[in-house]
């Protein structure tokens, strides 16, 4: 088994920033009519300067896959810190989760869904947000500022929600836009489940 490689400080300083890079640039546009070189030109830089994100084309596109999603869990969790209430802590979550996937075009989640590492990466992070959901639910539930449902369900259904608002079936259906359609989802989570008081 190959060992990952160690990058020298400065190396790592360079394959953060052409990472940052990549995410806003497969966000905008997709990323499956890209090649290396085109990549390279798009963002100045040489293709072995590229090649320290990963030593592949799938595998800069499955690292910057990976990135993006754990530099978002990143910034929403720090939101969700923030805040005391456990109500609003769920409301935090859902809004956070939709900001940071305000800005991914339907080219980036199309090629996502056509590539399978990276689909799966968005896969498991669905289950993530399930489960944090869930767990927020569970939160509310035992501190008595939401209604008591079963939690794990809240989770299942939103995670579904999240999925169909990403592959566009929530807007073909509706007419709303990604924002419009995760501010949809968290008014009918948070008002349906916050207790009467």
């Amino acid at each position: 088994m190959q060992q990952p490689r160690t990058l020298p400080a400065r190396s790592r300083q360079r394959r953060d920033v052409l990472l940052d890079d990549l995410v806003d640039l497969f966000l905008a546009e997709g990323f499956a009519g890209f090649g290396i070189g085109e990549l390279a030109q798009r963002l100045s830089c040489s293709r072995s300067t590229l090649y320290l994100v990963a030593p592949s084309k799938e595998q800069v596109i499955t690292a910057t896959v990976r990135h993006f999603f754990k530099r978002a869990a990143e910034r929403i969790e720090q939101r969700v810190a923030a805040v005391a209430d456990p109500a609003d802590r769920l409301a935090t979550y859902l809004t956070a989760v939709a900001d940071e996937l305000a800005p991914a075009s339907p080219r980036f989640y199309a090629d996502l869904a056509g590539f399978p590492p990276g689909a799966e990466v968005y896969r498991a992070n669905t289950v993530h947000a399930a489960q944090r959901v869930q767990a927020l639910v569970t939160e509310g539930v035992e501190a008595g500022t939401l209604r008591r449902v079963n939690a794990t369900f809240v989770g299942a259904a939103v995670a579904e929600v999240m999925d169909a608002i990403g592959d566009g079936r929530i807007g073909a259906a509706t007419g709303l836009d990604d924002a419009q359609a995760y501010q949809a989802l968290v008014d009918l989570v948070t008002t349906g489940l916050r207790t009467r008081g």
